[in-house]
């Protein structure tokens, strides 16, 4: 992909080039774009996959999405509505140390950007299914960055890494009710509901801490 494949009414901005210094105006309105990321996390212009990794991370680094949930690529000086289908990252790897509280989940995504979980960064997770259907529930999502309401950025934990979160699962509570998750950087994320065998456990370490 070249400079010149892009429309020159939206060209200049999202390929790189900068205002003259000194000079401030309101970016320029390009209306919407081309662009579809896939839920796999591929980036499409004109239905064309784009190929090179490093271009996928410059446009990456200028997403944002509005407080209507849009998203949006945004240059100092263009701008413009894209699709996406999911979520626009995927969390692709996961390292961790320690545990319990002390617990620290860092991720990795599929344009090498890399979150720690913690309070800026929750894991948002559709909890209350049973632990046995997390095979065919939907993935939790990683916030990569705040958004410019309530809708962040976020990643779409792979299933792969979701099976790595499932294996570090530890009981919890959340909104009173016994539930499975995973502490990281102070806070306890959950997952699931707990099993019928584990709700008479006792929680109490896992405390209502995020919901």
């Amino acid at each position: 992909m070249t400079r010149d494949s892009f429309p020159e009414e939206c060209g200049s901005g999202l390929s790189g080039e900068v205002q003259a210094e000194g000079v401030k105006r309101s970016p320029h309105q390009c209306g919407k774009l081309p662009f579809l990321i896939r839920r796999d996390g591929a980036w499409l212009y004109k239905g064309s996959l784009i190929r090179r990794k490093p271009m996928v991370c410059l446009f990456a680094s200028a997403l944002r999405r509005a407080a209507d949930g849009v998203f949006w690529l945004r240059t100092p000086v263009e701008e413009g509505t894209i699709d996406v289908e999911d979520a626009p990252f995927v969390a692709i790897e996961m390292d961790w140390r320690g545990s319990g509280r002390q617990q620290v989940l860092c991720f990795r995504t599929n344009v090498d950007a890399v979150v720690v979980a913690g309070p800026d960064h929750p894991l948002r997770a559709r909890w209350d299914v049973p632990f046995d259907a997390c095979d065919n529930a939907s993935p939790p999502y990683l916030t990569v960055r705040a958004g410019d309401g309530e809708f962040p950025v976020e990643a779409r934990v792979s299933r792969s890494v979701w099976y790595e979160l499932a294996a570090l699962a530890e009981p919890g509570c959340c909104r009173g009710e016994p539930c499975l998750g995973v502490w990281s950087s102070g806070v306890f994320f959950p997952l699931a509901r707990a099993p019928c065998d584990r709700k008479d456990e006792d929680h109490s370490d896992g405390e209502d801490v995020f919901l």
